[in-house]
């Protein structure tokens, strides 16, 4: 999504989307103040930044260890999709906490498109590496049901092919472009390439858990999945959901902007609630480890 690093003075904008600003006229006034204060102080930024930083880090870390505990477990089937999966995490989070530990340098990076590639590109790898999540459900479901699979694995690349030409497009339309519509287009695709993450997970995530709830034999494997499909699900579109609706929102009002740095708390809210604790949970729901034999759930990336 675009992004901006020029400061903001309205006030916690955000406020008029979440409160009645005739009934709670005293407590926005107050919260305002205490939003321009923390805006405007170096420590807070520092804080938060460096906050969000060791928050990436860490569940980069967590799907390094996983990884290489996947590998010792089944080092002889090579990239798995599950393996692929953690690889991308442990990428994303890496290079977000990269982002956040030198963020003075990356919100204020010139030419402003180079600014915007390094915020934008992470979230284009956050879409690739849970889409990727969709397309293993995808094939389980087609499989079960004898339905064809040939084509997914080809209609996953050329989704993500297609999204990160646009981008590009996008990025060169900004960079010879000064319109505000430029921004504000790179921002709405964002959000569009959000919503159809969360149909994605909502569309298999959601046949996968029926199909699984109608399975007729009752064990604890069975049940077991039943969860696992429907913990990541929702959890998984709830927070593209709210990207979606957030890049939306910052599209058009400029004061909402996401990534600015006098919006530390703002900034702290939208990662942590559409990247760090999805990534964390989705990683710990999806911590088993494999079988040491090849099953119908474990499949090798050709």
């Amino acid at each position: 999504m675009a992004t901006s690093s020029s400061p903001s003075s309205n006030g916690f904008i955000w406020s008029n989307y979440i409160a009645d600003a005739q009934s709670l006229t005293g407590e926005i006034s107050l919260f305002n103040q205490l939003w321009n204060a923390v805006g405007r102080s170096l420590k807070w930024q520092e804080g938060v930044f460096y906050a969000l930083c060791a928050a990436y880090a860490l569940v980069s870390l967590i799907a390094l260890v996983q990884l290489v505990r996947i590998q010792m477990r089944v080092p002889e089937y090579g990239w798995t999709t599950q393996k692929v999966f953690h690889l991308m995490n442990f990428v994303v989070n890496g290079l977000r906490a990269i982002q956040f530990g030198f963020y003075r340098r990356v919100f204020h990076i010139e030419p402003t498109v180079l600014d915007m590639i390094l915020l934008d590109l992470p979230g284009l790898l956050f879409f690739s590496t849970y889409t990727l999540l969709v397309l293993f459900w995808a094939e389980i479901y087609h499989q079960a049901r004898s339905l064809p699979a040939d084509k997914l694995r080809p209609a996953y690349f050329i989704i993500n092919g297609v999204v990160y030409f646009i981008q590009i497009c996008i990025w060169i339309y900004m960079r010879f472009s000064k319109l505000a519509a430029a921004v504000e287009l790179a921002e709405l695709f964002f959000s569009v390439t959000s919503l159809g993450a969360a149909i994605g997970f909502i569309v298999y995530g959601g046949r996968l858990f029926v199909m699984l709830r109608r399975f007729p034999i009752e064990s604890r494997g069975r049940q077991k999945k039943l969860h696992e499909v429907g913990f990541v699900t929702g959890i998984c579109s709830t927070c593209f959901i709210i990207r979606c609706v957030m890049v939306v929102i910052a599209a058009f009002d400029k004061h909402a902007d996401i990534h600015v740095v006098n919006h530390p708390i703002l900034d702290f809210a939208y990662y942590m609630i559409v990247e760090i604790l999805p990534s964390a949970l989705v990683l710990f729901i999806l911590r088993k480890l494999p079988p040491r034999r090849v099953s119908d759930q474990y499949h090798p990336i050709n």
